[in-house]
């Protein structure tokens, strides 16, 4: 019996292991490549290593269109994405959050929520899918590619879909260097003190790392708090995604006439286990006792999430064309332009309002 589900499982795994493989060797040479091209630029500025393994991804689309790597590379953007982002929650502190203060937490949900609506506006407006706003809105509104891949397990397919997640994580990390320089310069220029700094910056750049590259290019108690708002914003990731994902599902039943669907809105596993592992990291990380031996397999945990994220983009990658990705045309830019242009006015506003 033993032998036989052996066996079982073997054939189960074997058709994925030419795609998974594939994946893993664009990964590979993304991280491998990431200090080369840091380290020939004189470490001013780097391409981080998601870009890098989608466009080695898309430039090897022509090899990887074989039916061979499809299955594995299906496994590894639909199941082993869901585990990677999951395992994100371990970044996370309840405790972090909580000393925010309501006024910074609600500034910070009502900017999120107005950005996410925007991008569905300006997706209307644009004559783009439906689904390539749901993605511009919740990337801009919490923490760039990561939740673009999340939002993406709960759009529905579409012609174009693969190409407007791609582009979306792209635009999601140019915006964020962009930003990752400017930003500072705006708060110096705005007048704001080194606190509103960090939850400017915090709340309106979408990436984790762009954001702890701005605030310590101002100051520690920048730094400090520019994280703990990315990090409330990225806590947020569920509520988004179950939220978005009900739209979505509301407005195609609507559109074919079955209002009776909208009760049958799938919850994201991976979505639950992410806050599930916030909870945790919570309270092991207040407890000293336990530092030592959670600290090194957390640090285990997140480095794996690092893994699976960048094999599930270089996967993506792999399954775009250039030519998708080129026919998409300038509303694109212009949606996310627009999105993170949005969340930019609103914090800012705010900040100065409330003073």
């Amino acid at each position: 019996m033993t032998n036989i589900a052996a066996s079982r499982k073997a054939g189960t795994l074997s058709p994925l292991l030419p795609g998974i493989l594939l994946s893993g060797a664009v990964a590979l040479a993304a991280y491998l490549a990431d200090p080369l091209l840091r380290s020939a630029a004189g470490g001013r500025f780097g391409i981080p290593a998601v870009v890098i393994a989608l466009i080695i991804g898309m430039l090897l689309h022509p090899v990887a269109n074989a039916p061979r790597f499809q299955a594995g590379m299906v496994f590894c953007v639909k199941k082993l994405l869901r585990w990677a982002i999951a395992l994100l929650g371990l970044r996370v502190a309840l405790g972090d959050i909580v000393a925010l203060g309501l006024t910074t937490a609600l500034l910070v949900v009502v900017a999120m929520a107005v950005t996410i609506a925007s991008g569905f506006l300006l997706a209307r407006w644009l004559g783009r899918e439906t689904g390539m706003g749901a993605l511009g809105g919740v990337a801009t509104a919490v923490c760039g590619a990561s939740a673009a891949l999340a939002t993406a397990t709960v759009v529905p397919d579409y012609k174009t879909k693969a190409a407007d997640v791609a582009f979306t994580v792209i635009a999601m990390n140019a915006l964020s260097t962009l930003a990752m320089l400017a930003y500072p310069l705006l708060c110096v220029w705005l007048g704001l003190s080194p606190e509103q700094t960090g939850i400017m910056l915090g709340a309106t750049i979408h990436d984790v790392a762009q954001v702890v590259g701005a605030g310590q290019s101002v100051s520690v108690e920048a730094s400090n708090a520019a994280i703990i708002v990315k990090l409330f914003r990225v806590f947020l990731l569920l509520p988004a995604v179950l939220i978005v994902g009900w739209w979505l599902l509301r407005d195609e039943a609507q559109r074919a006439g079955d209002l009776s669907a909208r009760a049958k809105v799938p919850v994201p596993v991976f979505a639950i286990m992410f806050l599930v592992l916030c909870l945790v990291n919570s309270v092991l990380a207040a407890q000293p006792a336990l530092a030592e031996l959670y600290g090194p397999v957390r640090n285990l945990l997140l480095a794996i999430s690092g893994w699976g994220l960048l094999i599930a983009i270089a996967a993506l990658g792999l399954g775009t064309s250039l030519g998708a990705m080129a026919r998409l045309g300038w509303r694109h830019m212009v949606l996310v332009t627009g999105t993170s242009l949005v969340i930019l006015v609103i914090v800012t506003g705010g900040l100065i309002a409330l003073g």
